[in-house]
């Protein structure tokens, strides 16, 4: 039954991962909940993370007469209840994560009731595969979407598969601004998105059309949050519905961004979904609309001119033009929460496919984390397809995601947020990982406290909107992102590869090749003996479900042993 299975396979999670964060504390796999027991097999993996075998958990209560009763556990709900006092919960804390944990547990049914063998998903294109991901490998109520109801979550999730159009609007200006990078103008992106007829028809619908900007918004969004919070603006033609885009649009796994099927060389677009999910609210803060096309420019001009990157193929998706639209009360009164200032707006980003040379294919990082029905692991798939040994591909896909990243943090002072959604892997026509997609650059992009000549002139000097962090922080995006959230999860579908012999191969590789970057690789301490635990589950869990004005940080929790300290070195297999 798809139900007990999902069931089994969230409670695991749900106990490896509250473990792993220390939020609870087991002893010899027993969890002690007052009067309530749970016992469990698991592993200790690297960082000194668990993984609790599902359908491996017991729950053991004192029975009526007196006895202990025990029975198999499979119910991540009942054990959110057992555990809410250890963990300090208050009522609306732990009634807002349940239903959480209830969203995903139901989209995990509905994909598990219609997933793909491996070797099926080998075969789809890059944006239908998206759909079959199961989701963030850390966070456990990763489906959590508060504010989709079931009809919604079956047309509007990337697990529904369903194309959708977005719906165009028409405001006012003054009300919205357009930004793009210096070489697009806003009547440019417009025809390029729409088409000369659906262009002509929108504009038919106006009486003065360049008076307003235009811009798309999910439907949903349209439905839900559009036509009543903006109500006054509809009513008054500073809003104008025009109509239905001519093309169809699959989501992302992050479910706001849009991508093209219709016309694949047509720009993705990121639209704000009032809609709470992995640990925020999916607006668009007035700040990153702003600022994308700005950063985009400064990032391009570095990406293309540096030879290190240009050598290794790696590509940046820029976030090319935007469009900004202020609530006309709320943006400006203090104090109001974030979700509902940041309602309405698009970011348009450079597609994939034109970057795809011939024979090429890609796919999203978070597909090596893949598992079908019969227990196989996609990226066993890519592997045998690619006719190499297990350890050489892997240790060309550390190769391909390392080497411009490690020179973009060292040489430049800058991060990006390497998790599965945010890169994609593009493999060579043996189908060996080659080349690197960076993706989704305003909402991650950081920089270092310490000015580095390299960056030259920063596009915030004057208006701070990138973040200036000291080289240990900085080094913890590739650590939680990319070492806990891809990379660990990773080695054990792969056990016969020595992944942790392989990234210390390259980290060492690269600090040979860099002794001008020691006092930096010696901030960073990627090979140091321990990394600053940031525990991703007990920041929604101390954060409760209050209303916010700003998004907080994620708070500390104490060290994790770092896995690489001691891994022996191995050699990378793909040629420098």
């Amino acid at each position: 039954m798809s139900w007990t299975r999902c069931s089994e396979e969230l409670l695991a999670k749900l106990i490896s991962q509250f473990c792993s964060e220390a939020l609870l504390t087991p002893v010899d796999g027993r969890l002690e909940l007052g009067s309530v027991v749970y016992t469990f097999e698991y592993v200790e993996g690297a960082f000194a993370t668990y993984r609790v075998r599902p359908g491996s958990v017991q729950r053991t209560t004192a029975g009526i007469l007196g006895n202990d009763e025990s029975e198999p556990a499979v119910d991540p709900l009942q054990f959110m209840l057992d555990a809410a006092g250890v963990l300090g919960l208050d009522g609306p804390t732990l009634a807002g994560y349940m239903a959480e944990l209830s969203s995903t547990l139901a989209a995990d049914v509905r994909m598990a009731e219609t997933a793909l063998p491996a070797a099926e998903l080998a075969d789809l294109h890059h944006t239908q595969l998206e759909g079959h991901l199961t989701g963030h490998p850390i966070l456990v109520a990763n489906k959590g979407r508060l504010g989709f109801s079931a009809s919604d979550s079956a047309r509007y999730t990337p697990e529904a598969r369903t194309p959708l159009r977005l719906v165009w609007l028409a405001v006012r200006r003054g009300l919205a601004e357009f930004r793009g990078t210096p070489d697009l103008s806003e009547h440019a992106v417009v025809g390029r998105e729409l088409g000369s007829e659906a262009v002509d028809a929108f504009r038919s619908k106006l009486v003065d059309p360049d008076s307003y900007v235009w811009l798309p918004v999910h439907p949903w969004q349209l439905d839900h949050v559009v036509r009543t919070q903006w109500s006054r603006e509809l009513a008054t033609g500073e809003i104008v519905v025009l109509g239905d885009g001519p093309d169809e649009y699959l989501p992302t796994q992050s479910i706001r961004t849009m991508v093209n099927i219709t016309q694949p060389g047509r720009y993705q677009v990121k639209l704000p979904l009032k809609i709470l999910n992995t640990s925020v609210y999916r607006g668009i803060p007035i700040h990153c609309t702003l600022a994308a096309p700005m950063l985009t420019q400064w990032l391009r001009g570095l990406w293309y001119r540096d030879e290190v990157i240009q050598s290794l193929g790696a590509e940046l998706l820029g976030e090319v033009a935007s469009v900004t639209v202020r609530h006309p009360q709320l943006a400006a009164a203090p104090g109001i929460p974030y979700q509902w200032t940041e309602t309405l707006g698009c970011i348009w980003r450079d597609p994939l496919e034109p970057r795809l040379r011939a024979g090429e294919t890609a796919w999203p990082l978070a597909a090596v984390l893949h598992v079908d029905p019969t227990g196989e692991p996609l990226v066993t798939t890519y592997i045998k397809r690619s006719g190499v040994d297990p350890e050489v591909w892997i240790s060309h896909l550390l190769s391909t995601i390392l080497r411009p990243l490690l020179h973009l943090l060292h040489h430049y002072g800058i991060t990006v947020n390497p998790h599965g959604e945010n890169l994609a892997i593009i493999c060579d026509p043996s189908g060996l990982p080659s080349r690197l997609v960076v993706k989704d650059l305003v909402d991650d992009v950081n920089l270092s406290t310490v000015p580095i000549a390299e960056r030259g002139m920063e596009p915030d000097s004057h208006d701070r909107v990138l973040p200036r962090k000291p080289w240990h922080v900085l080094r913890q995006y590739m650590v939680d992102a990319l070492f806990l959230g891809v990379l660990n999860p990773l080695s054990t579908l792969i056990p016969e590869v020595d992944l942790w012999g392989l990234l210390r191969g390259e980290l060492d590789l690269y600090a040979a090749n860099n002794p001008h970057h020691a006092a930096r690789l010696e901030s960073t301490a990627l090979t140091g003996e321990s990394f600053t635990r940031y525990p991703l589950n007990g920041y929604r869990l101390t954060l409760g479900y209050s209303d916010l004005d700003t998004r907080p940080p994620i708070p500390k929790a104490g060290t994790l042993p770092n896995a690489l300290h001691t891994a022996a070195s191995i050699p990378p297999k793909r040629a420098e």
